[in-house]
């Protein structure tokens, strides 16, 4: 069975799966497990349009943004807004998020709906990959909550906006 047939299998047995640690289970970047993702469940974004996308956010209202790498993980809870651009640099800089987006570096962009790994109830996401394939950062609607209906139309709304092509 080849590897993408693994993958799929995996999630197929186990949704609520934490997809980093299926990544590392299988040895490829996390973007490969998203992109394993039943059609329904994930919906790649045009990522060209990054930064539409990124102030898209601001309307959500509260979020819960996850950055990790090999060392550790950073969850906070905030709002995207006051916007800048300096250099390479996408800002992100209010009073609950500090964020400094290395825009040339994101190279994918999925709109994700799973199961929660902890509570298996249905998270709603926006997740951005650098170009290697690893997690840039994750913006989750109401993580661990139930998703306000307004909120999901929504996130079906930016979803559809975004849809790559």
């Amino acid at each position: 069975m080849e590897t993408r047939e693994r993958i799929r299998a995996a999630i197929q047995e186990n949704p609520n799966q934490m997809t980093m640690l299926l990544a590392h289970k299988f040895g490829v970047p996390e973007v490969e497990i998203i992109r394993a993702f039943p059609d329904d469940r994930a919906v790649e974004l045009d990522s060209n349009r990054w930064e539409e996308l990124i102030r898209c956010l601001e309307a959500f209202g509260k979020v819960h943004v996850i950055v990790s790498n090999g060392g550790a993980t950073l969850e906070a809870n905030g709002e995207f807004g006051n916007f800048s651009t300096t250099g390479d640099f996408f800002n992100v800089q209010n009073k609950s998020l500090d964020m400094h987006i290395r825009w040339r570096e994101i190279g994918a962009a999925f709109a994700v709906e799973k199961p929660g790994h902890l509570h298996g109830k249905k998270t709603f996401s926006f997740q951005f990959f650098d170009r290697s394939g690893q997690a840039a950062f994750k913006v989750f609607l109401g993580f661990g909550n139930n998703i306000p209906s307004d909120k999901a139309e929504q996130f079906i709304q930016v979803r559809d906006t975004f849809r790559k092509k």
